[in-house]
């Protein structure tokens, strides 16, 4: 049975996200997530092409599939390390920030969790895996189908969706008066859980947690579930769809944020030092071979 903690002032204190000199990593905090269109960077026109065929081809129809083939769970076997050390050779296509192996920010993410949060092991081990859907990448999932912000399919698009007004011009959906209004398919303030959100590794290891009966408390389950969902999060689009109980979920994701974001820089961990310390965490809450 996955557990709810108690509300712990420390835990959902996320003022620390609004100190422009508060500093997680070797970089001002206003240099992360820059989108701006600089033609002829590499790094930014392969994030920008990342974006456009993800926004093109995430329809409701797209995901209803993707629900039917990965939510059976057949596709492969493998231990929470087996599949984090795939990441090895993964580069996130969509992330302006770092372009170094995935498995680094997973290591960096848990590390910065662990050092504010020592007495929380399991905010230390969902650092280490938030990613970990991503696998799907090296199982014939495009890297738009996996990685980058989520949005809600079957509802207009938020505002603050990065390259919102360019990137969706030749969405299906948005010609289909089912899905181009502002509710969509939605009734007003249905909560987050009756979304359908766009697919991605988010939902996906969510749902791997679930179905393999997972104890990571539900405030872990949420912030994996949710914490590329920035137009909900941190762009303030998406409230006539939300409730009161995902405002305080909110909170959480907010807080996981803070690490997940902010600890993107060039400094790498010594990983075979830290595999025993993170290795006792998935023995306690993820253990075995799991069913992907």
């Amino acid at each position: 049975m996955r557990i709810i903690i108690e509300e712990h002032p420390s835990l959902l204190d996320v003022s620390e996200l609004l100190r422009p000199e508060k500093k997680f990593a070797d970089k001002d905090l206003s240099k992360f997530r820059d989108y701006t269109v600089n033609d002829g960077d590499p790094l930014r026109e392969r994030v920008r092409r990342t974006y456009r065929l993800m926004h093109t081809n995430q329809t409701v129809d797209f995901v209803e599939g993707r629900h039917e083939d990965w939510l059976k769970f057949d596709h492969f076997k493998a231990t929470i390390r087996v599949a984090l050390e795939k990441l090895n050779d993964l580069v996130d296509e969509s992330d302006p920030d770092l372009d170094l192996p995935n498995i680094i920010h997973a290591f960096q993410t848990a590390e910065r969790a662990r050092l504010d949060y020592p007495e929380f092991d399991w905010l230390h081990l969902t650092g280490l895996i938030h990613d970990l859907g991503k696998v799907m990448a090296f199982f014939g999932e495009p890297q738009w189908a996996v990685v980058g912000d989520t949005f809600p399919v079957g509802c207009d698009w938020g505002d603050s969706i990065v390259y919102r007004d360019e990137s969706f011009v030749d969405n299906p959906d948005g010609w289909n008066p089912k899905y181009n209004t502002k509710f969509g398919k939605y009734e007003p303030n249905c909560g987050l859980d009756k979304l359908t959100m766009s697919w991605g590794h988010d939902e996906y290891l969510y749902r791997v947690l679930v179905h393999n009966k997972s104890t990571l408390p539900e405030q872990a389950l949420q912030m994996i579930r949710y914490h590329s969902f920035y137009p909900w999060h941190s762009g303030g689009d998406y409230s006539h769809l939300t409730t009161e109980k995902d405002e305080q979920t909110k909170q959480w994701v907010l807080l996981f944020n803070r690490y997940d974001l902010y600890t993107k820089c060039t400094t790498i961990p010594d990983l075979d030092a830290l595999w025993p310390y993170y290795q006792g965490l998935i023995d306690k809450y993820i253990p075995g071979e799991l069913e992907w």
